[in-house]
């Protein structure tokens, strides 16, 4: 499998704050540039009822898409993704991983691989990547301390 792309940042605030704002799907558009639109097709039947299927619009420059994503949820931890269905898209995997600090923050990180029908160059693949991991940590930070 290629590369994916990794980068992480610190929210102030608590993981449950963190994931909760990451667990709300609906409201991506408004703190995700590339995000235009959601829509959560399933949830999860336990007791924190979280996404579990979840379709999006995605307008990331060079990749433009309507895909839905599997969500996998280790409670506060770490949520991952799978890709179940898109047009152009043939891998769009990736995680949130947090990790509370003492001080009351969240380390988060964020793992991303995308892939595409098309051949498109692999230096390419990976601008859009961490574009998309850039713009995605930032926003959250921002939601999330807002």
């Amino acid at each position: 499998m290629a590369a994916q792309t990794e980068s992480s940042i610190t929210i102030a605030a608590p993981p449950d704050a963190v994931m909760a704002v990451i667990a709300d799907m609906a409201a991506y558009p408004t703190w995700s540039d590339e995000v235009k639109e959601v829509e959560v097709e399933s949830v999860h039947e336990d007791a924190a009822r979280r996404p579990a299927h979840v379709r999006f619009v995605l307008d990331a420059g060079a990749i433009k898409d309507e895909y839905t994503l599997a969500y996998e949820w280790d409670d506060d931890r770490a949520v991952r993704w799978t890709l179940v269905r898109a047009g152009m898209l043939t891998a769009m995997d990736g995680a949130y991983l947090l990790a509370g600090r003492p001080d009351g923050a969240t380390d988060v990180t964020y793992r991303l691989l995308v892939d595409v029908k098309i051949p498109v160059i692999g230096m390419i693949k990976r601008k859009a990547e961490k574009v998309i991991v850039d713009r995605a940590l930032k926003g959250l930070k921002k939601r999330v301390e807002a």
